[in-house]
This record gives C-alpha cells, structure tokens and sequence, in this order.
C-alpha cells in the first residue's frame, strides 16, 4: 500500500513539473514578455486556419491569412492585420509599419498586406495620391 501511494506522489510531482515547463515556454507567455520590453517577435503555427501574432514596440497585432494561388502551387496570398489595442500604437511612425510590412514578407513573400483600422488611414494620410509607398491597404 505505501508502495502504490509513493508511485502516486511521484507521478504528482513530474505532473506538476511538465505543467510548469509546459507554462514556461507557452507562446503567449513569450508575446507578452516581448510586449512589455519593447522587443520584436513573430508568432505563427505555419497553419493557415490560425491567426499569427506580432508585437513591436509595445503594440500587440493580430493578422489573418487568406490562401491562393501563385504560380500553379497553393500559397499566402493576402494578409489583414489589425492593432489588438489601439491606445498602444501612441508613438509609432510610418516607417514602424513598413518594417513589419518586410518582417511579415520575409515570412510570406507573395502576400498582399492590408492594414485595418486606424492603421490604414494613418499610412494613407500625406501620401502621394493616396498610396503609401510599400503597403496595400483594404477595410
């Protein structure tokens, strides 16, 4: 009996040990240490069903990924992006957003980006005839 109850603490304890290891190295977990020191970083589950996320410089973005073709194979063809919060986008200039337009095609080189909400207005305004100089942008 005293055998069956140590082999049941044991597995307790490697249990609690992997939900701990498992919780330390979580994606979100990362996102949100990255948010918080300002940093870059780019997470996506190479599944074109799931949403990836990005953060850079305080800001959090979400984008969607749309399938197509290009070329005679299946591919990323458009990308929507939005601010998850957009009190966080305080600061951030132009050249900001095309910096994550060439991080996010480095990743995708044959999509299209479309920014959202305030996002694209903001690259639309003082543009020359409307157009900003590296992003497409759509509502």
């Amino acid at each position: 009996m005293i055998w069956l109850l140590r082999f049941v603490l044991l597995f307790f304890i490697i249990f609690l040990f992997y939900l701990g290891v498992k919780l330390l190295f979580q994606s979100s977990r990362k996102l949100e240490s990255a948010r918080k020191h300002k940093r870059f970083l780019f997470i996506d589950h190479n599944d074109v069903r799931r949403n990836f996320q990005l953060t850079y410089k305080g800001a959090v973005f979400s984008g969607e990924k749309y399938m197509g073709t290009v070329n005679n194979t299946f591919d990323v063809v458009s990308i929507s992006i939005w601010p998850e919060n957009t009190a966080s986008l305080k600061g951030m200039v132009k050249d900001d957003f095309f910096y994550l337009d060439q991080k996010i095609l480095e990743h995708y080189p044959n999509a299209e980006i479309n920014w959202k909400s305030p996002v694209k207005e903001f690259l639309l305004e003082n543009s020359p005839i409307g157009e900003p100089v590296n992003a497409k942008t759509e509502a």
